[in-house]
């Protein structure tokens, strides 16, 4: 028995729908974090955002876009640091992917440039004060990245920012 492509697309419009975001960690020579502030919620965030899939875009892709876009850097970015499922209590499942986005220099400081329609700063925190910047998950998640890139472990697995064992 076949199946007709308008059963295909009825059985695929049935499937859950899951958000996906993906971010990059940019460090200082110092080990700092570059954190932005968006004008839209509270909290700081890495560089990075929503995957735009309809357009078949890449997480690697995404975090690139979102980077060039939200702070004016266009970089190659390193490997997937961290991968983590997070529920929500008012959207559907995200995933979210954050990449090493490497360690920025004097000169790439000084070109950031911000997307002033969605944030309002960006600044270099220490690892010791990212959770009183990051909320939630977003916090345990960029801890998890930087563990990972400090071990070489390869790529944290994590569920609402804490590491999966």
């Amino acid at each position: 028995m076949s199946t007709s492509r308008s059963d295909f697309a009825a059985y695929v419009a049935s499937l859950p729908r899951v958000l996906a975001g993906a971010a990059a960690i940019f460090r200082d020579a110092e080990g700092r974090v570059l954190l932005v502030e968006p004008n839209y919620r509270a909290g700081w965030a890495l560089p990075g955002g929503t995957i735009e899939s309809d357009d078949g875009e890449s997480p690697r892709g995404g975090a690139r876009r979102e980077t060039l876009e939200e702070i004016g850097l266009d970089r190659e970015l390193g490997r997937l640091l961290a991968v983590d499922w997070v529920l929500g209590p008012d959207r559907p499942p995200l995933v979210a992917y954050v990449y090493d986005g490497g360690v920025l220099d004097e000169d790439d400081l000084g070109a950031i440039r911000l997307q002033e329609a969605e944030l309002l700063s960006w600044r270099l925190v220490p690892r010791e004060e990212l959770t009183d910047f990051l909320l939630g998950s977003l916090g345990h998640r960029v801890l998890a990245a930087l563990d990972a890139l400090a071990d070489g472990s390869g790529t944290a697995e994590l569920e609402n920012g804490r590491p999966v064992s």
